[in-house]
Formats: structure tokens, sequence, C-alpha cells
């Protein structure tokens, strides 16, 4: 039976995989779906394609007493427009992933009696769904332990996992890349749009600190900011270890299944994907996550010895060298590694959630109106 279901998620890239992975396996399953974002969502490209989008406005709690006042303003204005497009084609469901901009949606999908679900990536359940938690239908959840879910909620919490894109889910199918004693050690490093400045100053220093046999055999691939990335390649290229730099890497599935190890943050989508593909990973927390949340994130990969976990306040070249000759002076350590990383990866984390969604108990929706009157609608 075909349902409309609407997808509502914050602009970053943690909340925006995830709702494009649902959108992409309830289409194939015949339903149609609506994505409701803030104006950097709408835009992600690739993400959403032949998807219908709403911007809602949607006020950030920042600010003082006057950016919250602004804030509920914009919050309120969004959940009136966002019921007006439940009155023109009554969804089966509302979805959030978190971020700002879902709050709205929830909201009018609340005061319509809609079914409700949250999915959340991170291991610590972000501020959004704690505050929707109680009043939502189903939450989905991607760590064994979710920290800030109250236990009372346990009776419609769903461990589903976080879904990555097809192309990472794939790289399940390829096996570990050959490494042996004194062949090509390739090393992925990734850092994300917040926090990769630190991996571009200490990660050429550790590397450069390995002994030269070791150094010799490297092969790394680093994505950079913009602003640091020629500081970081001259470094490379001072103590002569072959890099490839890029401030975009648009292949990126394809340079994880060539890695042996990842440097980077401890993000939901990061940790979906190394886990997801197998490869083992070092992994630098960033210090200034929301709850401190990439810490709780990276816990179940280096309990399991699927990774090793460096504390920001202690990501030295120093350390970062130690923790690169324990893992890569051992072949069978670090293939075994790789297949601890793969053993708490979850592939059906998407049609996991997809059935969770259509579980939610909601009328036949009727057929999207077109286009033209959404944005009438919304004008």
């Amino acid at each position: 039976m075909t349902k409309h279901y609407v997808l509502a998620a914050g602009g970053t890239g943690g909340h925006m995989v995830p709702a494009a992975a649902l959108a992409t396996e309830l289409t194939r399953r015949g339903h149609h779906v609506a994505l409701v974002s803030d104006a950097r969502g709408v835009r992600f490209p690739g993400l959403f394609d032949g998807i219908q989008t709403h911007v809602l406005p949607a006020g950030r709690f920042a600010g003082g007493p006057l950016g919250y006042a602004k804030a509920l303003r914009e919050m309120w204005r969004g959940r009136a427009m966002a019921r007006q497009l439940y009155r023109d084609a009554r969804p089966a469901a509302v979805i959030g992933f978190g971020g700002y901009p879902a709050m709205p949606a929830l909201l009018a999908a609340f005061a319509a009696g809609i079914p409700t679900a949250v999915h959340e990536q991170n291991a610590v359940l972000g501020r959004v769904n704690r505050l929707v938690a109680r009043r939502v239908d189903a939450i989905a959840t991607s760590y064994d332990r979710t920290e800030r879910l109250p236990d009372k909620l346990a009776g419609k919490t769903h461990l589903v996992g976080n879904p990555v894109r097809e192309a990472v889910l794939a790289l399940r199918a390829r096996p570990y890349p050959l490494l042996e004693e004194d062949s090509i050690f390739r090393v992925l490093v990734t850092g994300g749009s917040q926090g990769a400045s630190i991996l571009s100053k200490v990660v050429p220093a550790g590397l450069a600190m390995l002994p030269p046999a070791f150094r010799r055999r490297l092969q790394v691939t680093h994505q950079a900011r913009i602003e640091d990335i020629d500081a970081a390649r001259a470094l490379y290229a001072e103590h002569q270890i072959a890099a490839d730099l890029a401030t975009y890497l648009p292949d990126m599935p394809e340079q994880l299944a060539w890695a042996h190890v990842v440097i980077g943050r401890a993000g939901a989508s990061t940790i979906a994907e190394l886990t997801a593909a197998g490869r083992p990973a070092i992994l630098v927390p960033l210090a200034t996550a929301t709850d401190d949340h990439q810490t709780a994130n990276a816990r179940e990969m280096t309990a399991i010895g699927g990774a090793r976990t460096i504390p920001q306040s202690r990501f030295t070249a120093v350390e970062l060298a130690k923790q690169m000759q324990k893992l890569g002076l051992d072949p069978v350590a670090l293939e075994n590694a790789a297949g601890r990383a793969r053993s708490i990866g979850r592939p059906d984390a998407v049609s996991d959630l997809a059935d969770l969604v259509e579980s939610l108990d909601a009328p036949p929706a009727r057929l999207p109106v077109p286009r033209r009157q959404q944005k009438a609608a919304f004008a």
C-alpha cells in the first residue's frame, strides 16, 4: 500500500545521510517521500535528487533571552507551515533525524495526530530528540547503549543501526586489502568539516616519526581544509612520505576500500562506515562535540578491538606514532582488528529502519499534491 512519509532532518551530513538512505529505501518500496530541512539541507548535492523538499524556519536556541525568543517565533512559524503541508497531503508518519529543523515538523505532527518516530545517529541522544522522545511513537537507535535515553522509554526503543551509503555497504563483500610486511601501507585521513585542522598538523608529524622502513611504505590520502592543505603537503614532502591531499574526496567509498587504517574523528557516519566496511581506525573524538558524543561513539568499536581512541588532549605526534606502530607492524593483528570492526557493523540498518517506519499505525496517505501547489501553500 503506497503511503506518504515526511523525513525531517537538520542540515548537516550526520543527519542528512541516514535520512537520504531511508528516502531511497522507502521510494524503492513504492512510497512517496518528502524532505523537510533548512536551506543547507535541501542543497546537499546528490542526496535527495527527485525527492520533494521543503524549507521550514527553525530557530537555534542560542544568544540569550532575545535569541531564545526569536528561535521560538521561528519554530512556531515553521510548525504552522508544516501543518499546512500535512493538510495538503496527510503523511502516514513523520520521521525526525535530529537537528533544530526537525523540531517544527515533529511539533506539527503531534498537533495533527500523525504517527512519529526519531532516529538517533549518535551514542548520546541529541538535544532535539531528547525534547521529543516522550511524545514520539518510536525511537530508533544506532548503538546498544544510548546515553541520555531514559530507561522508561525502552518499550518503544529499537536498535537498528545508522544507515550508510550503498557504495560503502558494498565494501562488506570485498576482502580487507592484502597487507604483507614489505608492501604498500595505505592510510586514509579524514576529519570532516569540523576539527580537521589538528589532524593536518599532527598526522604528518606523527607519521614522520615512524621507523624509516615503515615510513617508506606509506601511501597517505588526506582530506584537509583548504586553509591547511599547503602546510600539510609541505610536511609530508619534507619527510618524503607519499601523500595525496584534497579538500574533498568524491570517491570516498573507494578510498575506504583500499585503506589499511583510517585516522579520523568519531562522528556517527564515520563509525557507521568503518564498521560497515570493516576498517580499523585511530579515532580522535572532537573535543567540542555536543555532550562529548564522539567519545561515546568510539567506545563500542574501541572496546571490541576494532579501533584505538586517542583523546584530543593527548593527540600528539609521539602518541600517534606509538599507536601506528602497534597497529601497522603486525599485519595479522591489523587484519584481526578489521574483522572486529566489521563484526559490529549493522548492514541491515536502512532496511530495519524502513520496516519500523512502515509499522507505524496510520491510515493510507493521499498522493502528494503537485509541487507547484506546495510552493503556493508555502508562499
